[in-house]
């Protein structure tokens, strides 16, 4: 491992004492490709964030982790129209985030999330069509799907007819 990727992992094992000027924590709300993701900050409002090419063999972000963003440039790059806002500067980890949840600088937005595998058990629990929505699809005029010839079928048990007439006489 490289000198780089070792001190940027000692960096993020340290724990937060308090954000810097300029720095706030945001959520990830999906992950849109080419070093960018979309983030919601404590007011609710939803904007892109890169991602820094340095971070991808050593952290790993999913939809609902919590990042430490560096929104100091937020203002003028709106104005020039760039889309990216902010840049991510730290991937917060379980511990540092129950470390943060104890401070005041905590938003409140966040204060109710789920942090690690259950968000998302959550959520995809909650996205789940209902039984009527999926029975009701459309096919949009297509032909049904033929059988896969490639498989071998099934062995379907069917009662004997010869009992069934046996036990009527």
């Amino acid at each position: 491992m490289k000198g780089g990727r070792k001190n940027l992992q000692r960096a993020s094992e340290h724990h937060i004492a308090s954000l810097e000027d300029g720095h706030s924590i945001m959520q990830v709300v999906s992950i849109r490709g080419s070093n960018l993701i979309e983030v919601m900050d404590a007011q609710g409002e939803k904007s892109l964030a890169l991602f820094p090419a340095k971070f991808q063999k050593s952290m790993w972000i999913k939809r609902g982790s919590f990042v430490v963003v560096d929104e100091s440039g937020k203002k003028n790059a709106l104005e020039s129209g760039s889309k990216v806002a902010c840049i991510v500067s730290r991937v917060l980890y379980f511990e540092q985030i129950r470390e943060l949840q104890k401070s005041p600088e905590w938003p409140e937005i966040f204060k109710n999330a789920i942090v690690g595998d259950r968000n998302e058990n959550l959520q995809a629990q909650n996205n789940q069509p209902g039984e009527d929505e999926v029975n009701s699809s459309d096919d949009d005029g297509l032909p049904p799907l033929e059988a896969n010839t490639n498989r071998a079928k099934p062995l379907i048990l069917q009662p004997d007819a010869e009992s069934e007439s046996d036990s009527d006489s």
